[in-house]
C-alpha cells in the first residue's frame, strides 16, 4: 500500500471520531439555537416596538459585519479579560449560534414578509389571534420558501465549524492538525479532512433536495385545496 494511502487509512478513525464527537454536535446545536434566535430576531424586527426592533437590527448589523473568526476570538480569548471564562466548546457554540441567528433572521424576515397580506386578513377573519395566525398560517407557508436558504446555511455551518480549531475545540480540522504535527504530512492530512467535509456536504445536499421536493409537493397540495 502506498505511504500516503496508509497514512490516510491510519488517521481516518481519529478524524471521524472528532467529527462525530465535536463537529456534528457543534453543528446541530448551533443551528437549532441559532434558528430559534433568528426567528425571535426576525419577529422582533418585523413586529416589535421600536426599541426592541432597533436592538435586533444592531445585533444583526454587528454579527454580519464582522468576521466569524474574530467573534470567536473575542468570546474565547477576549472575555476572560473582564472575568468571563468559557471553555472552548461553549465559546464556539455561543459564537456559531450568534452567527447563525443573525443570518437566519434575515432569511426568516424575508420569507415572512413574502407571505401575502391576504393570508393575515383571512386568518383574522375566522377569529384567529396574531399568535394563532403566525403559527398556523404564516409560518407554515414561510417555512416552505425558507427551506433552500436555511439548508444552505446549515451546510455552510458544517464547514465553518473548522474555525473552532482556532480556539482549541478538538473537532475534525484540529484533529487533522494534531496528526500533521506528528507526521509532518500536511498535504495528505488536510486533503483527507477536506474530503470528509466534502462527503458530509454532499450527503446534506442530497437531503436538502429531498426536503425541498417534499415541501414543494406539500405546497402543491395546499394550492390545490385553496
Amino acid at each position: 500500500m502506498p505511504h500516503w494511502l496508509q497514512l490516510m487509512a491510519d488517521s481516518l478513525s481519529s478524524l471521524l471520531w472528532a467529527g462525530l464527537v465535536f463537529t456534528i454536535p457543534l453543528t446541530l446545536l448551533s443551528f437549532v439555537f441559532g434558528l430559534t434566535l433568528g426567528l425571535m430576531t426576525a419577529i422582533a424586527r418585523l413586529f416589535g416596538p421600536a426599541p426592541v426592533s432597533a436592538i435586533a437590527r444592531f445585533y444583526v448589523w454587528v454579527i454580519r459585519g464582522t468576521p466569524l473568526l474574530v467573534q470567536l476570538f473575542v468570546i474565547f480569548y477576549g472575555l476572560p479579560s473582564i472575568g468571563i471564562l468559557l471553555d472552548a466548546f461553549p465559546a464556539a457554540l455561543i459564537g456559531f449560534t450568534l452567527s447563525v441567528g443573525a443570518y437566519t433572521s434575515e432569511i426568516i424576515r424575508a420569507v415572512i414578509s413574502s407571505v401575502p397580506k391576504g393570508q393575515w386578513e383571512a386568518a383574522y377573519s375566522i377569529g384567529m389571534s396574531w399568535r394563532q395566525a403566525m403559527s398556523r398560517t404564516i409560518l407554515p407557508q414561510a417555512a416552505r420558501v425558507a427551506v433552500p436558504p436555511l439548508s444552505n446555511t446549515f451546510i455552510s455551518l458544517v464547514k465553518d465549524t473548522s474555525l473552532a480549531a482556532a480556539i482549541t475545540v478538538p473537532e475534525l480540522f484540529q484533529a487533522a492538525q494534531r496528526i500533521v504535527a506528528t507526521t509532518y504530512e500536511p498535504l495528505i492530512l488536510y486533503i483527507e479532512a477536506a474530503l470528509i467535509y466534502l462527503a458530509l456536504s454532499s450527503v446534506l445536499s442530497q437531503l436538502q433536495v429531498r426536503l425541498e421536493t417534499r415541501f414543494a409537493r406539500y405546497g402543491g397540495m395546499l394550492e390545490a385545496r385553496s
